[in-house]
C-alpha cells in the first residue's frame, strides 16, 4: 500500500502550477518544516530555487494524515518566504 496519493485537486493544481510529483515526494520524504494545520491535516514546506534567473521559493504540501494512505490534498508554490518560514 503507498504512504501517500494524490486527490484530483492536488494533481490538477500540481499541472496548473508546474509542480512534479517528485518534488512534492521529496518534500513530503525530508520536509524542512511541518506544521499541524487542524486535527488530521498536516503542512510540510520545503525552500526550492527555480527558474532562470533562479529565485527561492517554499513548496507547501497539505497532506489529510487521518486516513490510509494519507491524502495530499493541495500543493503550491510561493514566494513570500518570510511570511510562512517559521
Amino acid at each position: 500500500m503507498p504512504l501517500w496519493t494524490f486527490t484530483a485537486h492536488a494533481r490538477e493544481e500540481m499541472i496548473r502550477r508546474g509542480i512534479s510529483e517528485s518534488e512534492v515526494e521529496a518534500v513530503l520524504v525530508a520536509p524542512e518544516q511541518q506544521a499541524e494545520v487542524r486535527p488530521g491535516r498536516w503542512l510540510y514546506l520545503s525552500h526550492q530555487v527555480v527558474g532562470d534567473p533562479s529565485k527561492q521559493y517554499l513548496l507547501r504540501v497539505f497532506v489529510d494524515t487521518d486516513r490510509q494512505p494519507r491524502e495530499i490534498v493541495t500543493v503550491y508554490r510561493t514566494s513570500k518566504v518570510a511570511k510562512y518560514w517559521r
